[in-house]
């Protein structure tokens, strides 16, 4: 398996939205990290067929996907940010209904629907009104109804968002334990559900591949950018608007700031070891700043 963007550009009018994007994938699972507006979800909306692109060639193994989109539709798995349902549907007859859209066999379908309910922790409530869930059952069952055809190339958009940590934790322990053998893209702004689960990671920023490589790679590049100094009280306002604050801590003797700095922020700063969440704050801290 192997999935390839060459030079992918997408323009509304005259804002440019995404940049001459490139990379090559191959099984695992990969993290488009970027901030709201950065591009990922019409990345993902491209690669499925859902918007077409200005510019550049989408490409898997070897063919281009434009010239018989219905065979890479056949291998491709999604769960949109926004995943529409039908709310009077129970579980197992909305994923009865995806399964006849993908032109899946009966016989074969309702076994499928069944072992993929099962495998996201929804065969007890398979019965139940879609509406009755809640928004961590609705995701799994999204989860569930992009896996129906078994797909070689599956893509998240912003799975977890509004997700409870318990919840989150069990999406990305799922999302893990099937994706052997698959392309799996999963895009966010949420550092952790990419730091524990993503091969390698995709920095997306206005709409440019920023990086890419291993969570250990990517935070040894802002190595030496990332400081840890206490202020008084009276410094604070004026310290956190002129750097990037990922974290303070308010002690006796005054707060505690952890900057994300190329140069000291103070004579008293100390270098401390990055993050990946130091790396996501250095990238977008536009952002971080709004």
């Amino acid at each position: 398996m192997l999935l390839e963007l060459d030079n992918i550009t997408k323009n509304y009018d005259e804002t440019t939205v995404l940049r001459n994007i490139s990379f090559r994938l191959e099984p695992g699972v990969y993290g488009l990290l970027g901030s709201n507006g950065s591009g990922k979800t019409t990345l993902f909306r491209i690669i499925c067929g859902l918007t077409k692109q200005t510019a550049g060639t989408i490409n898997y193994n070897h063919g281009d996907v434009r010239t018989n989109p219905d065979a890479f539709r056949s291998v491709l798995g999604f769960l949109p940010q926004d995943f529409s349902y039908y709310p009077d549907f129970t579980a197992m007859k909305f994923m009865l209904y995806i399964a006849a859209l993908k032109g899946i066999n009966k016989k074969f379908a309702k076994n499928r629907c069944l072992e993929l309910l099962k495998l996201v922790g929804l065969e007890d409530v398979k019965h139940k009104k879609i509406k009755k869930y809640s928004g961590g059952m609705k995701q799994r069952l999204g989860i569930a109804q992009a896996m129906i055809n078994d797909p070689e190339v599956l893509i998240l958009d912003e799975p977890t968002v509004g997700l409870d940590p318990k919840e989150r934790v069990r999406f990305r322990n799922l999302i893990s334990s099937f994706s052997e053998n698959k392309i799996v893209i999963l895009s966010t702004h949420i550092v952790s559900d990419v730091e524990y689960i993503a091969d390698e990671i995709l920095v997306l920023n206005q709409g440019k591949l920023e990086n890419r490589g291993a969570s250990s790679e990517l935070v040894n590049t802002i190595n030496g950018y990332v400081w840890e100094t206490m202020v008084e009280t009276n410094q604070l306002d004026e310290m956190l608007a002129k750097h990037i604050i990922s974290n303070q801590k308010h002690e006796d003797k005054g707060t505690v700031l952890r900057i994300i700095s190329k140069e000291k922020p103070t004579h008293t700063a100390q270098q401390v070891q990055p993050t990946l969440e130091d790396l996501y704050l250095y990238y977008f801290r536009e952002d971080a700043r709004k």
